[in-house]
């Protein structure tokens, strides 16, 4: 897909922000510094279009990217950061919720998980809880580019182990650094916008 006029329109904390529109909405989820905003980056050809930062738990909105007036890239405040205070959590927690269970306008929910570690149980959790609300899913197992390309077929393997995916779940290894796979990535997102 080729983006030509994709633009941040807002950083949300409740229903009263999102943006009042039908375009379909792709969601990313993952933990702190697993590279959502990198992804959309890559996704879009652009270098900063989604601020990213070395310093994990940065996103505590969620902020709407339209893409060309066709969609959305919806990108989730990171999960599990442990110098958020569990006060803070809680409440990022709850409105995420509150979005992924009552927004009619999701059309796929993409978990971001990195290929080279073992997923967290925090990982593990919204795999689930995403497979439990009925949307459409798909997972990307990020930093490919850090092991052999061998390799890669096999650490997507062990991560369908892990989760306990099914063979229908959709699992892509993803590099925003090397900008690889993204076709594949694209293929499956275009068939739910």
């Amino acid at each position: 897909m080729l983006v030509k006029n994709p633009k941040f329109e807002i950083s949300a904390v409740g229903p009263k922000q999102y943006p009042n529109s039908n375009l379909p909405e792709v969601v990313l989820s993952g933990k702190s510094n697993v590279g959502k905003s990198s992804f959309i980056n890559t996704m879009i050809n652009r270098k900063s279009l989604a601020r990213t930062s070395s310093e994990p738990g940065k996103t505590r909105q969620i902020n709407f990217y339209n893409i060309d007036s066709t969609f959305y890239f919806v990108d989730l405040p990171g999960f599990g950061y442990s110098k958020m205070s569990h006060t803070e959590q809680e409440k990022v927690g709850k409105f995420i919720e509150e979005y992924l269970f009552n927004r009619k306008n999701i059309s796929l929910i993409i978990l971001l998980i990195d290929i080279r570690h073992k997923p967290s149980e925090n990982d593990i959790l919204m795999f689930n809880y995403i497979r439990s609300i009925g949307t459409p899913y798909l997972v990307l197992a990020n930093k490919a580019d850090k092991i052999a390309p061998t390799k890669v077929a096999d650490y997507v393997q062990n991560l369908r182990k892990y989760l306990e995916a099914n063979e229908t779940d959709i699992i892509l290894p993803f590099s925003s650094e090397k900008k690889i796979y993204t076709d594949n990535v694209w293929n499956e997102i275009e068939k739910y916008i």
